[in-house]
């Protein structure tokens, strides 16, 4: 028998896809899980006893979360990265991690297949079989949804047939649970309006007291919540989220264009990313200069795209990220936030690299640097050149 890594979530798809590797196509099938940060310890626990009751010859847990925030998510910080102003890039930010660590072990255990449970008409299938064909271009891609055009139900169906039990209501929708926010797709995401139910959402609200919390950031990197410094940032994001998602904070349906070129809507939560990078953001617009901030932007929406179109391996990628990460050395503070249902507000900053200091002047109040005088030869210099084309256009009139 023929060994296949599986790219396995213990989901509908993945399910569906153990079993038909082993059933229906007669591979040894090699589960593995590459936790990005969403899964708990019982939940961990009970998706290895869901993958051997399917009859998988093995299964195995990857943690990844460490190097997960040390390889994108900070970049992700760093520069502020949402998709069209929306998306933290929930998913297709740990797809790189989950594409990269399948196929070192597929490598580990002498593998000749790789398979994903992605779809025919999602960015998935591009982003898993670019990082396999770079890495493990001798191995063969397995893409059983993909290649029979399943849908949703059709693998119930089959799933039923065999007699395997699971939630199939929950399985109603399409879940990928990371540190850096959960998707979900349902059938209220397959047409251009419509929101996700109630009972869709991971995280019920059930908190409604308004609530002030401090975010300590050191050279862009979260390190404390509420005069409490954690071990690690992953440590500070989890407890960010544990705080924040009961509000449901963070929840929205994302729009945008994908790789295959098609429109997409995806549902997702993703309270502690979205608080993090707009209380980022904000003590950046405190602590660096104007053109600092214009060329982080322009570089940033490029990172983010070109890392959602699944080309973490470009070097180019590397260059942005040194230059994204040469503009923390000053972006150090405390972020004042209010958490309230369904929303949050940023109240400001403190930070000993405030260029918004009193004593360089009060925007609209006092200058302390420049006489009147001063301003008006600046302004009359600053617009010369329009002056002079208003000049000539009129005597040519």
């Amino acid at each position: 028998m023929k060994k296949v890594v599986l790219a396995y979530s213990g989901g509908l798809d993945t399910t569906f896809c153990a079993l038909h590797l082993s059933k229906d196509l007669g591979y040894e099938v090699h589960a593995v899980l590459v936790n990005t940060g969403g899964f708990g310890e019982q939940e961990l626990f009970a998706i290895e006893q869901r993958a051997h009751a399917l009859g998988v010859a093995s299964f195995r847990q990857l943690d990844v979360v460490q190097e997960y925030y040390q390889e994108v998510i900070r970049f992700l910080v760093y520069g502020n990265v949402l998709k069209n102003d929306t998306y933290p890039l929930s998913v297709s930010a740990e797809r790189i991690l989950q594409a990269k660590s399948i196929a070192e072990y597929a490598k580990t255990i002498g593998a000749k297949a790789i398979a994903h449970g992605s779809t025919g008409a999602g960015n998935d299938q591009v982003r898993f079989d670019m990082i396999f064909q770079i890495l493990v271009p001798e191995v063969e891609i397995i893409t059983p949804i993909r290649d029979l055009k399943l849908s949703r139900q059709e693998e119930i169906d089959y799933l039923k047939k065999h007699g395997v039990s699971m939630n199939f209501e929950k399985a109603a929708y399409s879940v990928n649970k990371g540190i850096w926010g959960t998707s979900v797709g349902g059938k209220e995401t397959l047409t251009s309006l419509g929101f996700l139910p109630e009972e869709a959402w991971p995280t019920p609200v059930t908190e409604s007291d308004p609530k002030e919390i401090k975010l300590t950031f050191v050279q862009g990197e979260i390190k404390g919540i509420d005069g409490v410094t954690y071990a690690t940032p992953v440590d500070a994001i989890l407890k960010l989220q544990s705080l924040a998602a009961p509000y449901g904070i963070g929840r929205d349906i994302h729009v945008g264009d994908t790789i295959i070129g098609i429109k997409g809507r995806v549902g997702f939560e993703a309270a502690a990313p979205l608080i993090l990078i707009k209380a980022h953001q904000l003590i950046e617009k405190h602590t660096l200069t104007k053109w600092q901030l214009y060329w982080k932007k322009q570089m940033s929406e490029f990172y983010g795209n070109h890392l959602h179109e699944g080309h973490f391996l470009d070097p180019v990628m590397r260059n942005f990220e040194t230059f994204l990460e040469s503009t923390q050395a000053q972006v150090t503070g405390e972020v004042q936030v209010l958490l309230q249902p369904y929303r949050f507000t940023l109240l400001g900053i403190t930070s000993n690299h405030d260029l918004m200091s009193a004593k360089f002047g009060t925007y609209g109040e006092m200058n302390s640097g420049y006489t009147g005088e001063d301003v008006k030869g600046f302004t009359r210099i600053l617009g010369n050149q329009t002056a002079i084309f208003h000049k000539v256009k009129k005597s040519n009139d």
